[in-house]
C-alpha cells in the first residue's frame, strides 16, 4: 500500500514559483503546454515580466510563468485561487501590456510577437456551465455571408496573385491575435475523456494516476512529490500552503461582509420604498375620496408637489 508521501505531488503553482522555472524541468511544462495547444511545444527559456512581480496582497492568488517557445511566442501562463470581478479585463491588459513591453520603440510590427495566455482557475467563472476548459481568439465573419475570413499575415494580396500566378505552395498561416484558453479545475468532475484531461485532474487532486499517458506526466509525477522535498523544503511549502488558505479566507471574508452589507443596504432601500410606496397608495384614495391637499399632506407627509404630482 503507497504511503500518502508518496501519491501525493506538491501543488502547481508551487511548482510554478520554485521547481519548474527551472531547466531540467521545462518537461513537465512542455508536457503540459504540448497537450493542450495540440502540437510540439519547445520552450526556450524563461521570461520575467512586471506580471512575475506579485505584490503581498496576490502573494498567493497568482502566479505568472512566463515562457518562450521555439516558434518565438510568448506563452504566460497563471492560477488564479479567488474570484475576481475584473478577472477578464485583467487578463486582457495584461495580455495587450506583454505585447507592447516586447516591441521596442521604433521597431516594425513585424516583430509583434503571438501571445498564448494560460489561465487555472479554482474558481466557478460563470454560471450555469457545463464544460471546464475554454478557449477564446479573435475572429472575423463575413456580415452577409456568415463565412469567418481566412487570415493569412504572411502573405500581402500581391503575393498573394503570385504565388497564385506560379502555383507555389503558401507557408503555414499564422493568426497573430492573442489566445486564451480558461481552465476551470473545480468543474471538472475527474473523468478522463481526453489527454489534457490528465494534466487537469494533476491541478485538481496533486495526483498522476499510474494509467495516465499524456506527454511527459509520469515525469511530472516524479519530479513533484513529495518525497522527494528535504525537510526544509517541506516546511517552506507547509508555510506555503497554510498562508494561501489564510489569503483566501481573507478574501472570501471580505466578500462574504460585503454581499451581506449589500443584502442589509438593500432590505432597507426596499422598505424605503415600500413605505413611500404606501405614502402614495394613501394619498391616491384620499384624494378620490375628496380630501384637501393639506388634510393628505398632514396625514400621509408628502409634499404639496408630490400630491399633486400623483
Amino acid at each position: 500500500m503507497q504511503k500518502e508521501d508518496e501519491r501525493t505531488l506538491v501543488s502547481f503553482d508551487w511548482a510554478m514559483k520554485h521547481i519548474l522555472r527551472d531547466k531540467a524541468n521545462f518537461d513537465v511544462l512542455e508536457g503540459f503546454l504540448s497537450t493542450l495547444l495540440g502540437e510540439e511545444i519547445r520552450i526556450l527559456s524563461l521570461l520575467e515580466s512586471e506580471a512575475n512581480q506579485q505584490t503581498d496582497l496576490d502573494k498567493y492568488n497568482r502566479v505568472d510563468l512566463l515562457t518562450e517557445d521555439a516558434e518565438g511566442r510568448l506563452l504566460v501562463v497563471e492560477i488564479q485561487h479567488g474570484w475576481q470581478h475584473s478577472y477578464l479585463k485583467r487578463l486582457l491588459y495584461g495580455t495587450a501590456k506583454l505585447i507592447v513591453d516586447n516591441l521596442k520603440l521604433g521597431q516594425s510590427y513585424e516583430t509583434v510577437r503571438k501571445v498564448i495566455s494560460i489561465s487555472i482557475l479554482y474558481f466557478p467563472f460563470g454560471a450555469g456551465e457545463d464544460d471546464y476548459l475554454y478557449h477564446g481568439q479573435t475572429a472575423f465573419y463575413g456580415l452577409n455571408s456568415g463565412k469567418q475570413l481566412p487570415i493569412d499575415l504572411r502573405e500581402s494580396p500581391a503575393e498573394r496573385r503570385q504565388r497564385s500566378k506560379t502555383g507555389k505552395e503558401k507557408e503555414k498561416s499564422v493568426n497573430i491575435f492573442p489566445e486564451y484558453y480558461l481552465i476551470e479545475v473545480e468543474q471538472f468532475q475527474n473523468i478522463i475523456r481526453q489527454p489534457i484531461d490528465e494534466w487537469i485532474y494533476l491541478f485538481k487532486n496533486s495526483q498522476v494516476r499510474d494509467d495516465f499517458h499524456s506527454k511527459n506526466i509520469q515525469a511530472a509525477k516524479e519530479k513533484l512529490a513529495l518525497l522527494h522535498m528535504n525537510p526544509e523544503e517541506r516546511s517552506g511549502y507547509e508555510a506555503f500552503l497554510l498562508s494561501r488558505a489564510s489569503s483566501l479566507d481573507l478574501l472570501e471574508s471580505k466578500f462574504k461582509e460585503g454581499k451581506d452589507e449589500g443584502l442589509q443596504q438593500g432590505l432597507e432601500k426596499g422598505i424605503e420604498q415600500g413605505k413611500e410606496q404606501t405614502q402614495r397608495e394613501n394619498a391616491r384614495r384620499m384624494q378620490a375620496k375628496g380630501f384637501d391637499i393639506a388634510t393628505i399632506r398632514e396625514i400621509t407627509g408628502l409634499t404639496e408637489q408630490e400630491i399633486e404630482g400623483l
